[in-house]
């Protein structure tokens, strides 16, 4: 179950993802050098606007798609509040596949797959969106738009 996990947060502090039971989560992983980073503009409104509703979004950076986060943790945590206004849960930057992989991300990938069935994120910003209960109910590509999940996180709040 989801919230068995425990990531690292920006800060360096273990947290267990049991702190967002009963919150609707949208788990991303991230990047500050990708063509889809400004994404973080659409998933901060996402949050800002339903946060109060029971939303929660989490933001892994990953370097594993053409180096494309770089940066220290603090650097990307600068980077994303600067540049984007985050104020939504950043976490320790992680691997999302191969065999060190965060094992958040690899249940992630086995509870919703991707195109054909595969288990592997493609590149940054595939989202992954988790109901109250802590069940993985949907993966979006992420060419998806934080604007197109809107309904989808509705539908859970």
């Amino acid at each position: 179950m989801i919230y068995d996990f425990e990531a690292v947060d920006m800060k360096g502090q273990l947290q267990p993802l049991a702190t967002y039971k009963g919150d609707v989560l949208l788990i991303v992983n991230t990047a500050s050098k990708c063509g889809f980073t400004p994404q973080l503009e659409g998933l901060e409104s996402l949050y800002k606007t339903y946060k109060g509703q029971g939303l929660q979004i989490l933001g892994f950076p990953c370097n594993q798609f053409g180096h494309q986060d770089p940066g220290s943790n603090e650097e990307i945590q600068e980077f994303c509040q600067l540049n984007y206004g985050v104020s939504f849960p950043m976490f320790a930057k992680v691997d999302v596949n191969g065999k060190d992989a965060h094992p958040l991300f690899t249940y992630l990938s086995k509870e919703a797959p991707g195109l054909l069935g595969s288990k592997a994120i493609k590149w940054n910003f595939t989202k992954f969106l988790v109901d109250r209960d802590g069940n993985v109910i949907e993966r979006f590509s992420p060419q998806t738009t934080p604007a197109e999940i809107e309904d989808a996180v509705k539908k859970l709040i």
